[in-house]
């Protein structure tokens, strides 16, 4: 089974949506481009923040928007909703997130399928995390996929998709060590896929380092851009509660500087932590701008304020007509 995802409407043959790699080539003069990273919403209080997120954004002109799907697929069935929502009445680009973990390939396929029916021709192919607890022990589907880089070549087969994989700049949690980590960053980008997304991280040196393995370790994948994901962080209990979940970490330096900020009193300073880290995620952008970065991808939990504040700060977003 394959899906003709280069069809329109109406079964012509022109591209119905440009790839993530057309994105970051398009002109744009000094600007570097940007993305955003939405999930998909809990409840109908949640959905309406998401919207108003998307609405702001779309103004601001990201090259793309990518929407998470769930461990062991909790929220698959919003994640193409929702995702489709955003390709069929949206200007924007959407990336739509697809996890081996929990699904047969019959089911993966189906998955492709659903996306492809909305229009939606660039996926994130994920190994993903097992539902329950995000760093345990990985089970592969009885009829499933292993690994990411089978993913990669089942979207591909399945029709003209462009495909995107996750790296690691301080190396998956479950890889012994950088270089088994690299090795198989380097085997997803042979499988097929155009570019990687990077788990976030607060060390921009850990950024370079990947960047620097992976052009020694195979010089024509090391071309594919690698796209680092900043997280600004406005809470300092939620920042710790994603970290744990991604297996990342904060630098010493900037937990100290986190702590200080929070305070000693039941509840952190919130104000204080987010000055803070809005100033950490815009060094970082800067850094990451001047080392050559394709492209900056942000988080934003659903919200639009504090990513709109870094992109003001770096003078990078530039309000579009919709």
């Amino acid at each position: 089974m394959t899906f003709d995802s280069d069809s329109g409407p109406d079964g012509g043959g022109e591209s119905r949506t440009p790839s993530v790699v057309d994105r970051l080539r398009a002109p744009r003069g000094a600007r570097i481009p940007f993305s955003v990273e939405f999930s998909p919403p809990r409840d109908a209080d949640a959905e309406a923040r998401l919207w108003r997120a998307v609405r702001e954004f779309e103004r601001l002109g990201p090259a793309f928007v990518s929407m998470t799907y769930g461990a062991g697929g909790s929220t698959r069935d919003r994640t193409v909703r929702v995702t489709g929502q955003l390709a069929q009445e949206t200007t924007l680009l959407p990336v739509a997130h697809l996890t081996a973990v929990g699904h047969s390939i019959d089911e993966l396929r189906a998955m492709v399928g659903a996306y492809a029916d909305r229009g939606i021709t660039n996926i994130l192919a994920l190994r993903g995390d097992p539902p329950g607890n995000p760093l345990g022990e990985w089970t592969r589907h009885p009829e499933g996929l292993e690994y990411a880089e089978e993913l990669v070549r089942l979207v591909r087969d399945l029709g003209d998709f462009h495909v995107g994989v996750a790296s690691f700049p301080e190396g998956h949690h479950r890889s012994p060590d950088l270089e088994h980590d690299t090795r198989y960053l380097v085997h997803k980008l042979r499988a097929g896929a155009e570019y990687s997304i990077t788990q976030m991280f607060f060390d921009v040196e850990d950024y370079l380092r990947l960047r620097d393995r992976v052009v020694a370790y195979d010089p024509e994948q090391g071309a594919k851009p690698i796209i680092p994901e900043i997280m600004p962080i406005t809470s300092l209990r939620t920042a710790r509660r994603s970290l744990e979940l991604s297996g990342s970490r904060l630098p010493a330096a900037l937990e100290e500087r986190l702590v200080r900020a929070a305070g000693n009193g039941p509840e952190e300073d919130r104000a204080a932590v987010r000055e803070v880290g809005i100033d950490v995620a815009t060094e970082m952008a800067e850094r990451l701008i001047a080392e050559g970065a394709p492209c900056l991808h942000f988080i934003t939990l659903n919200f639009a304020r504090a990513t709109r504040e870094v992109l003001a700060r770096l003078g990078i977003a530039v309000p579009t007509a919709v």
